[in-house]
């Protein structure tokens, strides 16, 4: 039986232009299964990055429905939903969002600090560790490489071990090289914490890697792939849930 952690039904947004209402989505219906890896492609404008927003509660659907972890995500105030995302979601955007004032360090644990652990620097080192930056607690975001950067932004999301992992072109500033360090860690991460990780991607080969993919045009689903072969490798927080 499908144990579905999000949940659309007809979801639309719909925005204020100068020219008048802009239909953004148009009546998207979607359930995403626990443990799955979604990614989200189409022309741009198609309505990815809205879509993913929805799923974030960083935007509030117009119309329809968003139900995350049976959480209805369109009937919370802000303050539930900033509650809702610090407990239960990490995000990566393409542009990293990184506080320039802060050390790697601190960039990772102030998150884990303002939700009351007590452990958050000891967490946060451990996370910067995971994603091979053991070495650059110390240094500041200007000091450091994008593809550095982007791997603070990646520790920092997966820092407080969310349920969702949400990525908005989380390789699109960085270079080949860099970009394949950045999906290997993605799907590291995943598979260590276990977490369903949704992404937006133009990159067909971090889109081959997902379990399913949606196709989007003109703020509806035009289609949806299925790779069996993009599976949790054996041993994997999956695997192991199997096997309890």
């Amino acid at each position: 039986m499908l144990d579905t952690v999000l949940a659309l039904t007809d979801a639309r947004l719909t925005l204020q232009g100068n020219a008048g209402p802009v239909d953004i989505l148009r009546g998207i219906t979607l359930d995403v299964a626990r443990g799955e890896t979604l990614g989200l492609v189409g022309p741009s404008g198609s309505g990815k990055s809205s879509l993913l927003m929805l799923m974030g509660g960083l935007e509030r659907a117009t119309g329809g429905s968003v139900t995350a972890l049976d959480h209805d995500l369109t009937a919370l105030d802000e303050d539930a939903l900033a509650r809702f995302r610090r407990l239960n979601m990490g995000v990566v955007f393409q542009s990293f969002h990184l506080i320039p004032t802060m050390t790697a360090l601190e960039n990772v644990a102030t998150p884990l600090e303002l939700a009351g652990r007590k452990d958050a620097f000891e967490r946060a080192a451990e996370e910067l560790r995971a994603v091979g930056l053991g070495a650059r607690l110390d240094h500041y975001p200007s000091q450091m490489s994008g593809g550095e950067q982007q791997r603070v932004a990646l520790a920092r999301a997966a820092a407080p071990r969310p349920a969702l992992l949400l990525a908005d072109e989380p390789t699109g500033n960085l270079d080949g090289v860099n970009g394949q360090a950045i999906m290997d860690l993605l799907f590291g991460l995943r598979d260590r914490h276990g977490a369903t990780l949704i992404m937006v991607t133009h990159s067909p080969e971090l889109a081959a890697r997902c379990d399913r993919v949606i196709r989007l045009a003109d703020g509806l689903i035009e289609g949806e792939d299925r790779n069996t072969a993009a599976r949790t490798p054996s041993g994997g927080p999956k695997a192991e849930r199997a096997a309890e």
